[in-house]
C-alpha cells in the first residue's frame, strides 16, 4: 500500500523566510527519484533548484508559477511505494521501490534523504519547525486563493506562538506587537509578517467609525497606470535592505578627485611582464585593506542593542554587480590576506557566479565594508548607500582623461573621482577624511602601499 509523503519548503538558511516559485520541474503524476529537483525558485539570496527527499509518485503540488510561499508550507506530496520509481543518482534501489516504512539500517521512510545542500537541507524533521498544512490540497491548475484579510484579534495564547518566521518575531519585537493577541491569517492559523504588518498599521491609526474602504495607490492627475511591478525576489530585499539602512543609519559623504596615472601604469607594467591577469578592481580592494587597518573604525557595525561598536578584525569584502537578476553584492572571504592575483581570481569566480543566478546565501552575507565600483556604467560620482549593516562604503566612478594640474604645470592625466558614505556613529568627519585621503594617495602614488607590505 502506497505512503503518501509531504514535502514541504525546506529551511533555506540566512534568515531567509519566503520563497518565490519560479517554475515547477514535475507534474502530477511524474515519477521523481530521491533527491531529484523537482521546483526551483527564488530567495532574496539566489535562485535554486529544491530536490525532494522522497521517492515515488507526485500526487499533489501546492503553489503556482510567481506564487510566495513561506518556509514550512507544502510543496508536493509523494506516494511512496506507489509503483516503482528510477534509481537514487547514487544508484541502487529507491525508497520508492522498497515497502513503506522500510529503507537501509532501518531509518524510517519519512525521514527524507537528509541529504544537506549549500544554503539549506532536504530534510523534512518537524522536531524544530511546526508543521504547516493547508486545509486541501490544491491541484497543479487550482487559481491562487484570495488575499487573506486582516488578522482580528484573539485571546491571548499560553502555548507556543504559531510563528516560524525570525523575520516576523524581530518586525513585531520592533513594532511593540504583542503575536499572543494575533490570530495568524496563514496555514493553521500561522502568523505572517502582513498580519504584523497590519497590526501595526492599526494601532497607529486613529480611530475611525466608517466603514473600510480600499485605498488606491496615488498616481498623477490624468496619467494611467502602465504596469505594476511586485517587490519580491532580489529587487524586494535590495528594497528593504536599502529601506532599512536609510532608516537606522546617520550617514555622510564626502568625495575627492584623484590623479590616477600612474595606478594605471603599474597595473600595465604587472600584466605586462607576464602570468595572470591583475584587474584594477583588486588593486582597489587592495588599497582598500591597507585603508583599514590604518582606519579600523570603518570596519565595524553598530549594535543598537547593546549600544557598542563592534570593530571586526577581519575584512570581508562586499562589491556591487549588476546582473539580470538585479543588483546583488558577492563577499570576498578574508580580503585582508589575499594577494592582488588571488582577487582577482576571485572577483573573476564571483561575477560569473553571479551573472549564472547561483550565488549561495554564504556567498552574498557576512560583508563587513564595500567597495562599489559604479564607473564601469560611465558615471564620475555618487553617493552610496551604505549596504547594513556595514559602517562604511567606498565609491570609485569612471576613469577619464582630463586636465590637471601636475608638477605645477597643467596636463591632461587619468583622474577619478572617490567617494566614501560612512555612518557617522562610528566615527568622525576626521576620520573617514582620513579613510579616504589616504586611499586617494595610493591611488596617485600606488608605492605609498609598500610601507603597508
Amino acid at each position: 500500500m502506497a505512503q503518501v509523503l509531504e514535502f514541504k519548503l525546506p529551511d533555506l538558511g540566512e534568515g531567509l523566510t519566503e520563497a518565490e516559485i519560479v517554475r515547477w520541474l514535475v507534474s502530477v503524476g511524474d515519477v521523481v527519484a530521491i533527491d531529484q529537483p523537482v521546483v526551483e525558485v527564488e530567495t532574496a539570496k539566489a535562485m535554486v533548484e529544491v530536490p525532494c527527499p522522497y521517492g515515488g509518485v507526485v500526487t499533489a503540488r501546492f503553489g503556482e508559477e510567481g506564487e510566495e510561499l513561506p518556509v514550512g508550507a507544502p510543496l508536493l506530496t509523494v506516494a511512496v511505494g506507489a509503483q516503482e520509481a528510477p534509481a537514487s543518482p547514487s544508484g541502487g534501489q529507491s525508497e520508492a521501490a522498497r515497502p513503506a516504512g522500510a529503507s537501509d539500517g532501518g531509518k524510517p521512510a519519512d525521514e527524507g534523504s537528509g541529504n544537506v545542500l549549500v544554503g539549506y537541507g532536504t530534510s523534512t524533521s518537524t522536531t524544530r519547525r511546526r508543521r504547516v498544512r493547508p486545509a486541501a490540497p490544491v491541484a497543479a491548475s487550482a487559481p491562487t486563493a484570495p488575499a487573506p484579510a486582516a488578522p482580528a484579534p484573539a485571546a491571548p495564547v499560553d502555548g507556543p506562538v504559531p510563528v516560524i518566521s525570525p523575520l516576523v518575531r524581530r518586525l513585531a519585537r520592533e513594532r511593540g506587537i504583542d503575536l499572543r493577541q494575533l490570530r495568524g491569517s496563514g496555514p493553521d492559523g500561522l502568523i505572517l509578517r502582513a498580519d504584523v504588518e497590519r497590526a501595526s498599521a492599526a494601532a497607529q491609526a486613529p480611530a475611525d467609525t466608517s466603514p473600510a474602504r480600499p485605498v488606491p495607490a496615488a498616481a498623477p492627475a490624468g496619467t494611467a497606470v502602465a504596469e505594476r511591478v511586485p517587490l519580491r525576489g532580489v529587487r524586494g530585499a535590495v528594497a528593504d535592505k536599502l529601506t532599512r539602512s536609510r532608516h537606522e543609519i546617520p550617514d555622510a559623504t564626502c568625495w575627492v578627485d584623484a590623479d590616477a596615472t600612474e595606478l594605471m601604469a603599474a597595473r600595465a607594467a604587472m600584466n605586462a611582464a607576464g602570468g595572470p591577469k591583475i584587474s584594477l578592481l583588486a588593486l582597489l580592494a587592495r588599497i582598500c585593506t591597507a585603508a583599514l587597518a590604518r582606519f579600523p573604525e570603518l570596519n565595524s557595525r553598530v549594535d543598537l542593542e547593546a549600544r557598542e561598536i563592534v570593530r571586526l578584525s577581519e575584512v570581508h569584502l562586499g562589491f556591487a554587480a549588476q546582473t539580470d537578476r538585479g543588483l546583488v553584492v558577492p563577499v570576498v572571504r578574508d580580503a585582508h590576506t589575499r594577494s592582488a592575483e588571488d582577487l582577482t581570481a576571485e572577483f573573476g569566480r564571483l561575477t560569473e557566479v553571479a551573472r549564472a543566478g547561483q550565488l549561495t546565501p554564504a556567498d552574498l552575507t557576512g560583508g563587513t565594508f564595500t567597495l562599489n565600483n559604479y564607473g564601469v556604467f560611465g558615471v564620475d560620482g555618487s553617493t552610496p548607500i551604505i549596504n547594513h549593516p556595514e559602517a562604511a562604503m567606498l565609491g570609485v566612478g569612471r576613469i577619464i582623461p582630463k586636465p590637471w594640474v601636475h608638477n605645477g604645470e597643467l596636463a591632461v592625466r587619468q583622474v577619478v573621482q572617490l567617494s566614501l558614505t560612512f555612518d557617522h556613529r562610528v566615527c568622525d568627519g576626521g576620520t573617514a577624511g582620513g579613510f579616504l585621503r589616504y586611499v586617494a594617495d595610493c591611488v596617485e602614488h600606488p608605492a605609498v602601499l609598500l610601507r603597508t607590505l
